[in-house]
């Protein structure tokens, strides 16, 4: 029997080390870890790594349930892998053990709450820009080039003046002044 570990961080800024000491005071003897990848990214190679070295009797442990993925579907995909493979599944902050029954079906209500507070964020973030639409508000960079200076752009190029000149004329790049002409 081995504890097999996994951790993983979504970005790069994020950092590893809380996961890793966790999972190294767990007894993990092999801690696989993703960086800059997110847990709603089915493709994660260090996570395949890890389910391919499972034998049965292994326990495969996470430091945090999420970290495992954040679409229900998924994480309950992935551990029925690891049960079908004979191995343990170990959440070590929600304290989640699926070697019993309990462990399970406890396992399955806090991947659903998992699960319900990424659609919550993405709902919120979804009115919020909504809601700043409706105030004419966008996201993004803001615009290099007024409604005025497209038509002017357009008219240009439409006497045969380059892009490039065209650029010079409005103090943009030939890239912007091909943007607005399509």
């Amino acid at each position: 029997m081995a504890v097999i570990g996994y951790a993983r961080v979504s970005t790069a800024e994020q950092n590893l080390d809380l996961q890793l000491t966790a999972l190294q005071a767990a007894g993990a003897v092999r801690t696989f870890a993703d960086t800059g990848v997110s847990g709603s990214t089915v493709e994660r190679p260090q996570l395949a790594k890890a389910l391919d070295r499972i034998e049965g009797g292994d326990v495969f442990t996470v430091w945090k349930l999420d970290r495992l993925g954040r679409n229900t579907r998924h994480v309950l995909d992935v551990i029925e892998d690891i049960r079908e493979r004979g191995a343990g599944f170990r959440s070590l902050t929600e304290g989640l053990d699926t070697t019993g029954p309990m462990g399970i079906a406890m396992l399955t209500i806090m991947a659903a709450f998992a699960q319900l507070e990424r659609d919550t964020m993405i709902e919120r973030t979804r009115a919020g820009l909504a809601a700043a639409a409706t105030n004419n508000r966008h996201g993004g960079r803001p615009r290099k080039v007024d409604d005025a200076a497209a038509a002017r752009a357009r008219e240009l190029k439409g006497k045969g003046v380059s892009a490039s000149d065209i650029g010079r004329m409005l103090g943009v790049s030939r890239a912007t002044v091909y943007r607005y002409l399509v």
